[in-house]
């Protein structure tokens, strides 16, 4: 078979190391819960009520994932065009299966692992263009703001539905909280978005951050740990 003509070479797969193996899982897509944690909703001033409300998301280009470990932190520059540059740590959700129309019983059959992630944001720039009525993609969708470490098979692991999810800049923690206090748990998740896309493996699902998301900047260290699925870690370099 002839390889393609490309004018110049492809860029190469985002991908993640799995642990306990060398193979590594290809992502495809990266899609973003917002405001899933009532306290965090209340801090952005939006409070949520599940009862009339649903999920919405946001999504990041696969090209922005930061590859970082709890024992080997990345160092990403701080991002241009921000002076409110934020740290949100999520439990992230690796699909493993194709899945439409999922129902919330079958979720599990769809999730391959977890991990732990930074969605990171410029706020600055996304409260700008959420009161311009604009997408969010100048504030969330950007090159390293994504970080995600090594991905934790769910065999034996199940659905998570708690277990504690903190993070701390320079020692002091900023954010804690509990994986039960989703709004909307994963299977919820993994039902809703599934209306909407074809879910394929290697797609990730950012689940949402407690409240306690602050302003980094350069120097400054970030460590996140999440109970049963482990940590990551990030330095804040001088921009570019």
């Amino acid at each position: 078979m002839n390889q393609a003509d490309y004018l110049w070479p492809p860029a190469p797969v985002p991908s993640l190391p799995i642990r306990g193996t060398t193979a590594r899982l290809p992502v495809r897509r990266i899609f973003c819960v917002g405001r899933n944690y009532q306290g965090h909703a209340i801090e952005m001033g939006t409070p949520i009520d599940k009862t009339t409300m649903r999920p919405f998301y946001f999504i990041k280009d696969a090209g922005s994932l930061v590859e970082t470990s709890a024992g080997k932190p990345a160092r990403v520059p701080y991002p241009p065009g921000t002076g409110n540059y934020h740290h949100e740590i999520e439990l992230v959700v690796a699909i493993g299966a194709e899945g439409f129309k999922a129902s919330a019983a079958d979720a599990d059959r769809l999730v391959y692992g977890y991990a732990a992630g930074l969605d990171m944001t410029r706020r600055d720039l996304q409260k700008l263009c959420q009161g311009q009525g604009r997408p969010w993609d100048l504030g969330k969708n950007f090159e390293r703001g994504a970080v995600c470490g090594e991905i934790v098979p769910a065999a034996g692991l199940g659905l998570l539905d708690q277990g504690a999810i903190t993070l701390q800049v320079n020692g002091e923690t900023r954010q804690s909280g509990d994986l039960s206090m989703l709004i909307w748990n994963i299977r919820e998740l993994i039902a809703d978005l599934s209306c909407f896309y074809h879910l394929q493996p290697g797609d990730l699902l950012y689940t949402g951050t407690p409240e306690g998301v602050g302003a980094v900047r350069p120097g400054d260290r970030l460590s996140g740990h999440i109970e049963g699925v482990g940590g990551i870690a990030l330095e804040i370099g001088e921009p570019e």
